[in-house]
């Protein structure tokens, strides 16, 4: 749930909502994917086993099956838990593209609205169709404690937040990893329904992709076999997503808003949130998940990841 090493190096620690960021000179960067889980905005207080192993190791695979479309941060992933970067100056939006009426998008249609962002959404869907063409609706990066909030593109220039010239360049690499992360989910059998992508600029002034890509906390994933059925059925859609942790908190009171309590997990449903985010990775990548051993997992995190500044970086 949490960490305090001193690396090699070491200027300061950032800790967000699920990553701990340990900021190293000469611009280098370790990010650490803790087992923490946050929904609504909210770190839940219990954990969820191995969760932060398949996030990093998801990010990893896509960051690299995507490095020839869009540059990014990434230079190695040293531990099971822990990816080693460039630092970046982040872009305070987070650039959110949308293939399918789902999730947030579908709440604010079913409420009547038939914008969001600025973008209109054609009258007439049905949760969880698709979009004639995959939607961008940026939200802002929330200070923290804060909800992320929508924002339209207009609305992102106007205030400065992003120059016109740089933001071209975020519209661009959001769709191309929407379009590859498209075709990788396919082959496995998986739509793509939704995703955020984060960037951030180089000291040298390169855009680069950052933090995660494709993961269960980031995006939306479909099984693709049986879509189209449930669709004309108007039956729920069979998703891998953190949707079904956002569900099961909703239908127990709880959305994040002021006065409401976080529910009690049982062990066994951590367990059974732990067994989808298997399934997810195995799924996604095709490949059987690899428990790493958790035994002394501080000490096996700060001995993998002291060995490589150490003999990569600062050697």
């Amino acid at each position: 749930m949490n960490t305090n090493f001193t690396f090699a190096g070491q200027e300061s620690v950032y800790k967000g909502k699920v990553r701990e960021v340990y900021t190293l000179k000469d611009d280098i960067l370790v990010m650490v994917a803790t087992d923490r889980l946050s929904a609504f905005d909210v770190v839940m207080p219990k954990g969820i086993p191995y969760k932060g192993q398949i996030l990093n190791q998801i990010a990893t695979k896509m960051m690299q099956a995507t490095e020839d479309l869009v540059p990014n941060w990434l230079m190695a992933t040293p531990d099971p838990n822990v990816a080693v970067g460039k630092a970046c100056e982040p872009f305070k939006v987070e650039m959110v593209i949308r293939g399918y009426l789902s999730g947030h998008a579908a709440r604010e249609y079913k409420a009547g609205k038939r914008s969001l962002c600025g973008v209109p959404m054609p009258e007439g869907m049905k949760e969880h169709d698709k979009f004639p063409v995959p939607i961008i609706t940026p939200a802002t990066k929330a200070e923290k404690g804060d909800h992320d909030e929508d924002i339209a593109r207009e609305d992102i220039l106007k205030r400065g937040i992003v120059s016109e010239e740089d933001y071209k360049v975020l519209e661009e690499y959001t769709r191309k990893l929407f379009e590859r992360g498209t075709e990788i989910a396919a082959k496995q059998g998986l739509i793509l329904v939704d995703t955020k992508y984060e960037f951030g600029k180089t000291k040298e002034g390169q855009i680069v992709l950052i933090d995660e890509i494709h993961t269960p906390d980031s995006s939306r994933y479909f099984y693709a076999e049986g879509y189209q059925d449930r669709q004309d059925r108007g039956e729920p859609q069979k998703q891998l997503s953190k949707e079904f942790v956002r569900q099961w908190l909703i239908s127990n009171g709880f959305q994040g808003l002021e006065g409401q309590k976080v529910p009690e997990m049982s062990d066994a449903y951590i367990e059974s949130v732990s067994n989808r985010y298997i399934e997810l990775y195995e799924s996604i990548t095709g490949e059987t998940f690899q428990k790493a051993d958790v035994a002394n997992i501080h000490e096996r995190i700060g001995q993998n990841t002291g060995n490589y500044l150490n003999t990569a970086i600062y050697s």
